[in-house]
């Protein structure tokens, strides 16, 4: 009960089911996902890994979750580490917030956010910043995410023709993914040193 309690407010493992944020995670890295993040206040940041349930925005409201038996058992599992995550739950960065302008592509190919080009040093080698053009103004209250393995990635991009045109709403966030935990030579923070080329895209604007 003690791991559930923890894992349902506190901290809870997640395993990274996908490429998607490769390199920066991998297939099987437990990630340790602070779930107080932004209970108190505080929002999600531009560079922030994050994860969150996809249902009204990667997926339609009405997606159904696990029955509750199967729920209980995956939470469990969930808390312990050892289950993969349920269908509508994702793990991506934040490149907008609400306000920001997020645009593909300059000149050099790279996102501009607010008309500051970024310098994402945590792409996957050899990825383009996006094979996909787009211009949006991040509505308040969202954020628009995306993998770190560009091109092995299912994230805002191939929402933008629906409701909130592919942006998460604030609600929706579980946490903020702090720390690989597992396997023990991965062990790490997800820190500044990721988040830093998100956040010189300065004010909104």
């Amino acid at each position: 009960m003690a791991v559930l309690l923890v894992g349902a407010f506190v901290v809870q493992p997640y395993s990274i089911p996908s490429s998607s944020m490769a390199p920066t995670l991998k297939v099987g890295d437990r990630v340790l996902v602070n779930k107080l993040a932004y209970r108190f206040g505080d929002r999600p940041e531009r560079g922030d890994v994050v994860v969150f349930d996809g249902r009204g925005s990667f997926l339609p409201s009405g997606t159904a979750g696990s029955g509750a038996l199967s729920g209980l058992l995956r939470r469990f599992g969930s808390a312990l580490g050892l289950s993969d995550p349920a269908d509508t739950e994702y793990v991506k960065r934040v490149i907008g917030v609400g306000g920001d302008r997020v645009r593909c592509c300059d000149q050099r190919g790279r996102l501009v956010v607010n008309g500051e080009p970024l310098t994402e040093t945590y792409l996957h080698p050899g990825d383009d910043s996006s094979a996909v053009r787009f211009d949006i103004r991040v509505p308040e209250g969202r954020l628009w995410v995306m993998g770190d393995h560009r091109s092995a990635s299912r994230d805002s991009r191939d929402h933008l023709g629906l409701p909130g045109g592919g942006t998460v709403p604030l609600d929706r966030v579980i946490g903020r993914a702090d720390w690989i935990a597992w396997p023990h030579d991965r062990w790490t923070t997800l820190s500044a040193g990721t988040k830093r080329a998100a956040r010189e895209a300065g004010p909104h604007g």
